[in-house]
């Protein structure tokens, strides 16, 4: 039996978007209607997010093109955070910049040390309209800034220069998941 007080438990595992999909570098549209279909949007990416066993999901990352993102992911403090952000604005990132391993829903079974701030404001709205300010310390804002990058076009492998970024296209060429 499903519980409906849990995000995602109603709600449908939708195939990922993997890199090399257009999509994922295309930028997101705003979402203008608020209706039952944003509110089922939600919860497939939660279904989704949990059936890859990630901390976090964008909607082009299941195939809609729309500015939402899910999330349930811990801080440095291993304090839990659960919900979701439609039409977000990273509008801070600041602290101190720690480069640590990323990963990816849309790149499976690969990581990359990469260049995040430790700390990330993220404001925009809930499924039902209604305001919110999200704030990020740690593994958490990494997790917040990744999300927004995704909602614009950008993967976490965009950040990575040189011997990094050579290295992780390598593993992309060799995945199983690109054949």
């Amino acid at each position: 039996m499903r519980n409906s007080s849990i995000p995602g438990a109603r709600g449908r595992v939708r195939p990922l978007t993997l890199l090399g999909d257009p999509l994922l570098h295309t930028p997101c549209e705003e979402v203008t209607d608020f209706g039952p279909g944003l509110a089922a949007l939600v919860e497939n990416l939660f279904a989704t997010m949990y059936a890859a066993q990630g901390v976090g999901l964008a909607a082009n990352q299941i195939g809609e093109s729309l500015r939402v993102f899910v999330y349930d992911c811990p801080d440095d403090e291993d304090v839990r955070h659960v919900g979701h952000v439609v039409n977000p604005r990273l509008v801070e990132k600041d602290g101190v910049v720690i480069r640590g391993p990323e990963g990816c829903l849309s790149l499976p079974g690969l990581e990359a040390g990469t260049e995040r701030y430790d700390h990330a404001v993220v404001e925009g709205f809930t499924a039902t309209g209604e305001p919110i300010t999200v704030h990020g310390t740690g593994f958490f804002a990494r997790c917040l800034q990744h999300e927004c990058d995704h909602i614009e076009g950008t993967v976490y492998a965009d950040h990575l220069t040189g011997r990094r970024h050579r290295k992780l296209m390598r593993q992309v060429t060799r995945a199983a998941w690109r054949r």
